[in-house]
């Protein structure tokens, strides 16, 4: 055997022979994914915090914001954090279908805040305050529906997610797409509680 032949099967054998870790991998890929998005919002929030007050002699927060409805669409999303908390202990005792009641519960949740928010912006665009109305609305309806979007692709990945529990059970890979699941749902929660302080409660009361 050459010295070719035997460098390369060498090399063959220590890819067959290595350890892989996608565990590892999964999470750190998706951990630079979450600062990415975090990047962001923090250009969205900088954006409406620079142009928030330019009204264009238009309605300002305190004529269109409704304050109820919007804390009730808060609670729906931080109820649907708590209720995927209690997916992942129910995961972590090995139960599915308790577990997957309570991903059903988490996004109806989701889909309830989507709803009202959907609301909100109809409501809106029809009282002649649509993102074209001046720089305060575009930044609202940008940062607010960038949000909206993030929540409708986890409803959307909580139901794959559902699926593929439903069919292969609780195996490593579906635990740790939970887990990622777990992690940007929490993201999103957080991300609101800065748009619900910054635009809505300083917007009205501010």
């Amino acid at each position: 055997m050459s010295d070719a032949t035997l460098d390369a099967y060498r090399a063959d054998q220590f890819y067959l022979t290595e350890e892989h870790h996608p565990e590892g991998s999964t999470m750190l890929g998706f951990w630079i994914y979450l600062m990415s998005d975090c990047l962001i919002f923090a250009v969205l929030f900088a954006t409406y915090g620079v142009l928030g007050h330019n009204y264009a002699a238009g309605p300002t927060p305190a004529d269109l914001f409704d304050l109820p409805m919007v804390a009730v669409n808060t609670a729906m999303l931080l109820f649907s954090s708590i209720t995927y908390g209690f997916a992942m202990l129910e995961m972590d005792r090995n139960r599915k279908n308790a577990m997957l009641a309570w991903l059903v519960v988490t996004g109806l949740f989701g889909l309830t805040f989507l709803g009202l928010e959907l609301y909100e912006f109809h409501h809106l665009i029809n009282e002649g305050a649509g993102p074209d109305r001046s720089a305060f609305l575009s930044a609202f309806f940008t940062l607010v529906g960038t949000h909206g979007l993030h929540v409708t692709f986890g409803c959307i990945w909580l139901v794959t997610l559902m699926v593929q529990v439903s069919v292969k059970g609780l195996i490593p890979e579906n635990r740790r797409r939970l887990l990622c699941l777990s992690m940007f749902w929490h993201f999103l929660d957080v991300v609101w509680i800065g748009v619900f302080s910054l635009v809505y409660l300083l917007g009205v009361l501010g």
